[in-house]
């Protein structure tokens, strides 16, 4: 009987990640694009393309000159009317007391006219009098309210040009990495027009990927259960993959694609994940502590499904059915037909067949030498 050489591996039982592998796109945490509130001349630009910024500070200053002006102008009408409304007080004050005198006089006629000691002319001449220093008394009631109103509005003018003055210097929204200048020192530009710069958020980062929607009934399971872990590799990085967790699944599947759009957030304190850039996503939902394994070399495909073939101890071989879950890292994850300790062949199956004798190599022996003739 011939003998033919074969490699195996041992059918083996151990804990496996369940993981969903997809291309995903690097975004910015986020994204503010920086405009200007007032309209004026740029006099100064306090930072360089790509650079990274902290949450207020100074970018960019506007001509502040006209908005001081406005600013002083405001504040003089303050104090203009300011003074108004002690003017008004002061008139007030005098004619209630000369309305409190009238009055007065008016009332000690009334008593002398009933007596019949003065004419009823001279009694008429003082109520007269007093009542209409009862109505300066209104108007000048008035004239405080209406100064007090005008105060006020100084007081919101005054407010305003302050505001409209601090908007000529423009701070960063956030923390964040400027991108390209889209305007220059010395550009004149609109209120709320242009576009300054644009900042994106990048430390930390999203990673934005779409899986098909007969996963999301797990997602939702193992995340009730808790944090999902992901993974992003950068295609050619020989570096560790990013670590980060899922922040986000969306609210409703894609129609035109049948996928569920989810978001990982990764630290990214390096910052080699960038804006834009494709990675490698792995999702991991749970890890099958007693899973079966073989190499994925071990698995072949036929005519009935895919099968292995199985080292009896008496180094004949048995073609086996196998079901199979699913494929890690060139191991795959055997749901039926295998138990833990077989042995399956890895290498030289295509001469296999039920029944033969075989003898078991290793791929770390050399190659026989051959002999050199005299």
């Amino acid at each position: 009987m011939v003998v033919l050489p074969v490699e195996v591996a041992p059918v083996v039982q151990k804990k496996v990640p369940l993981q969903i592998r997809i291309i995903g796109n690097v975004q910015a945490y986020s994204t503010v694009t920086v405009k200007s509130r007032v309209a004026g001349q740029i006099m100064r630009v306090y930072f360089t393309e790509g650079q990274d910024v902290k949450k207020g500070d100074l970018l960019f200053m506007i001509d502040p000159r006209p908005f001081e002006a406005a600013l002083k102008q405001a504040e003089a009408n303050l104090e203009r009317d300011l003074a108004h409304v002690k003017q008004t007080e002061a008139n007030l004050e005098r004619d209630m007391v000369q309305e409190k005198n009238a009055e007065a006089e008016a009332n000690r006629y009334k008593l002398l006219f009933e007596r019949g000691v003065v004419a009823r002319q001279q009694y008429d001449k003082f109520r007269t009098d007093w009542e209409a220093l009862v109505a300066t008394v209104q108007a000048d009631k008035a004239a405080r309210a209406n100064a007090e109103a005008a105060v006020l509005a100084d007081r919101a003018a005054v407010e305003n040009a302050k505001l409209q003055l601090s908007y000529c210097s423009i701070h960063s929204p956030m923390e964040g990495r400027t991108g390209s200048f889209l305007v220059q020192e010395g550009n004149i530009i609109k209120e709320n027009d242009a576009n300054l710069v644009v900042i994106n958020q990048i430390n930390p980062i999203h990673v934005s990927f779409s899986v098909p929607e007969q996963h999301l009934g797990e997602i939702r399971q193992y995340m009730r259960a808790g944090t999902l872990e992901v993974k992003a590799t950068v295609p050619n990085h020989k570096g560790a993959p990013y670590q980060g967790f899922i922040s986000f699944v969306d609210n409703a599947v894609d129609s035109g694609t049948g996928t569920i759009k989810l978001k990982g957030t990764f630290a990214n304190k390096d910052g080699r994940l960038w804006p834009g850039q494709f990675v490698n996503v792995v999702l991991t939902l749970t890890t099958e502590p007693n899973a079966i394994v073989v190499p994925s070399q071990a698995v072949q495909a036929g005519q009935q499904g895919q099968y292995v073939f199985i080292v009896k101890p008496d180094l004949t071989v048995e073609s086996r059915p196998v079901v199979v879950s699913r494929t890690v890292d060139g191991e795959t994850v055997i749901q039926k037909g295998l138990s833990p300790d077989e042995q399956v062949v890895t290498d030289g199956q295509l001469r296999l067949y039920p029944g033969a004798q075989v003898e078991i190599k290793t791929s770390e022996s050399p190659p026989p030498t051959k002999k050199k003739t005299p």
